[in-house]
């Protein structure tokens, strides 16, 4: 039923909404009169549209709907690739139903929001598209699989735990799907992982769960299979337990159960951009904070060769270690095993005139921001790349780098997750 004037939503209400600006995680912003002006976020719209919308959710301060109805569309709008990309279907696309070049300006929109309500920094952001995307489909190189109660895997419905059976994902690497993930029985698994390597053509499978049953290993096209250990890590119950991985015109080996990023075009635009942010020279020393496999302290070394020197810092053991081995070759790069904020406090920067942190979508920890920024009032540090997959934590984070006299000297953006709301930055910070 259409709600009636002035009383407050409920689930299940129906409004009809002038939708307005995105807002951060997929959303478009909307307000009701017949709700008492509360904001209403809306899936499934787009700016300027005029929808009907059922609310999913309420708070005490705003409701969540998803639009059930287009009533006067938008000139960007297109029909969905995949038919779960609808209200009550998968939560894992947020803007199939816009054209990629909307997408694209809706995710600058959000990024400039950001900065502006966070961090109190104006600047206008162009999202850049990644190599080789035509259509912003088949670029997923790595999919966590929900398993439902009969064994079939699929992805989960936006905001709960009820499992949709898909088929195939539209957005995943080809590699992905050939493995007919979705179409085989884990009984007795809670998810099911496939990770591929683009460049070398390999897959991993992690299977996780309380009761696993491995009867559809032995013919799963994988090259290496994982499940958990005594330990709480992943064992190998299958090949090496890592790719190999291309990006930068080289190979690195990356632990199946390691983040790596997640487009195959990804991981070179970001090691390009972050070299010509920093601007290396031989002999200079840098800084790598959260550095995963060794992505960024791989061609920092390079760049600043023998004379110079690079220390990286990475907590997951897994991840230390292929960084250590991806380094071998570069021995000036050195890989400690700790927490950013603890060694930070104990180490200080090491004399590094520029850094490079790549932390996690919650944010780098606000000590590792703290120690960092404070660091170039008395230290050699003069200039910071800031890698993130939330313009929300970025902004927070850029906050805190300003009341220390940093200053954004530019920030590019990168259409790194197609189809969907997340989007890749790169902020360069300097201080004078």
């Amino acid at each position: 039923m259409t709600m009636p004037a002035d009383d407050p939503p409920k689930a299940g209400d129906l409004l009809e909404l002038t939708v307005g600006e995105a807002a951060n995680g997929g959303w478009c912003v909307a307000r009701s009169a017949a709700a008492g002006g509360r904001v209403i976020f809306v899936r499934h719209a787009l700016p300027g549209e005029r929808v009907r919308a059922r609310i999913t959710q309420t708070t005490a301060k705003f409701a969540r709907a998803d639009a059930v109805e287009i009533l006067a569309a938008a000139p960007d709008r297109v029909e969905p690739p995949c038919p779960h990309a609808r209200p009550g279907g998968c939560g894992g696309c947020d803007w199939q139903h816009a054209g990629l070049p909307a997408q694209r300006a809706l995710k600058a929109a959000v990024v400039s929001q950001q900065l502006r309500r966070i961090a109190g920094i104006d600047r206008d952001v162009v999202v850049e598209p990644l190599a080789g995307d035509e259509d912003g489909l088949g670029w997923r190189t790595r999919v966590k699989f929900a398993v439902a109660s009969d064994g079939v895997a699929g992805l989960r419905r936006h905001r709960s735990h009820q499992v949709i059976k898909i088929g195939n994902c539209p957005i995943a690497h080809h590699l992905v799907s050939d493995t007919g993930a979705t179409r085989k029985r884990w009984h007795g698994a809670d998810e099911v992982e496939v990770a591929v390597a683009p460049g070398s053509g390999q897959r991993a499978l992690i299977v996780s769960g309380r009761h696993i049953r491995s009867e559809s290993w032995p013919d799963f096209p994988a090259d290496t299979v994982l499940a958990p250990g005594r330990d709480g890590g992943l064992t190998a119950m299958r090949g090496s337990g890592f790719l190999q991985q291309q990006a930068a015109g080289r190979s690195w080996r990356v632990s199946a159960g390691t983040f790596w990023q997640v487009h195959p075009g990804a991981a070179s635009a970001l090691a390009e951009a972050v070299l010509a942010a920093l601007e290396p020279q031989p002999g200079d020393v840098a800084l790598d904070l959260y550095c995963g496999a060794g992505l960024f302290a791989g061609v920092l070394a390079e760049a600043v060769g023998p004379d110079g020197v690079v220390v990286a810092i990475e907590e997951d053991t897994a991840a230390v270690r292929d960084a250590r081995h991806n380094l071998r070759a570069t021995p000036w790069a050195r890989v400690h095993k700790g927490d950013a904020a603890a060694m930070l406090a104990r180490y200080g920067v090491s004399g590094a005139s520029m850094a490079v942190l790549d932390p996690p979508r919650s944010g780098a920890a606000r000590q590792v921001v703290e120690l960092l920024a404070a660091a170039g009032s008395d230290a050699a540090l003069r200039r910071i790349a800031y890698v993130s997959c939330d313009p929300a934590t970025l902004a927070r984070d850029l906050a805190i780098f300003g009341e220390h006299g940093w200053e954004l000297e530019a920030l590019r953006a990168f259409d790194a997750f197609p189809m969907t709301h997340h989007v890749e930055c790169l902020a360069t910070l300097g201080r004078w």
